[in-house]
């Protein structure tokens, strides 16, 4: 089965690599067959992890807690006494996943066109919990972290600071701290848009494009350099399979 699995994929990777020559049956297939099979198993995954542990579940639990509840009152009501579990009483506070599910098929009334404006709410709500979640995150990765990576090597250069011997930076290493700090100012004044590039600030802001079409250029050929690899990996793994095939028959 593993055997066969590495064939497919062979199989599925050229058909994605035919592309470079010209658009064809073979890339439409593999490429129809990729979004299939990733919206149906998105669509199984935020079910079996999504909708059935946390509205299905808490709201049957909360649905038969309240039965549960009920039955004991009204029996309580008839002088039989009934004792309710704590857990029963807790399981009720499900109940309120009725808010964020009706929220949730808000996003069904695009398909109405009398109703789509509803489907404004839940946008807003999403977007609003998700921008609250993620700019904190990223000030933190991208910001505090890049502005203290970008400080830190000069806390070690030796002629200036009492540090040990073995860590201080080399000449190699200030100079690349150096050109880093360079690199982050030049790169900020390009993306500083409130202010027209003229005099100094162009001429910061062409050096910031400089180093982002090298760092660009970097990750691209890293990510290339790998896809490569992995095609060469796999049509080697052909190859081999075929000339073993050969050999057998003779």
């Amino acid at each position: 089965m593993e055997l066969f699995g590495i064939w497919i994929a062979a199989f599925l990777t050229l058909c994605i690599y035919s592309f470079l020559y010209r658009d064809n049956p073979f890339y439409r297939f593999a490429e129809h067959l990729f979004v299939g099979i990733s919206v149906g198993y998105g669509i199984v995954i935020a079910i079996h992890q999504g909708v059935i542990p946390l509205a299905w579940v808490p709201l049957s639990e909360a649905v038969a807690a309240l039965w549960t509840e009920t039955t004991a009152m009204v029996g309580s009501w008839f002088g039989t006494e009934r004792e309710v579990a704590p857990e029963t009483t807790n399981a009720l506070w499900g109940l309120f996943k009725i808010i964020p599910i009706a929220i949730g098929l808000l996003f069904f009334a695009r398909l109405s066109p009398r109703y789509n404006w509803l489907v404004r709410y839940p946008i807003a709500i999403l977007i609003g919990f998700g921008a609250g979640i993620a700019i904190p995150n990223m000030l933190q990765a991208n910001i505090f972290e890049q502005t203290r990576g970008t400080i830190e090597p000069f806390a070690s250069i030796g002629p200036f600071v009492d540090v040990p011997p073995d860590a201080r930076l080399s000449i190699l290493d200030i100079f690349g701290a150096i050109l880093m700090v360079i690199g982050v100012m030049c790169t900020l004044t390009y993306f500083f848009f409130s202010v027209e590039h003229r005099g100094p600030i162009n001429w910061l802001s062409k050096v910031g494009i400089a180093f982002l079409m090298v760092g660009f250029g970097a990750a691209f050929g890293n990510t290339v350099m790998g896809r490569v690899a992995l095609m060469i990996h796999r049509v080697g793994f052909l190859i081999n399979e075929w000339l073993g095939s050969i050999g057998a028959l003779f």
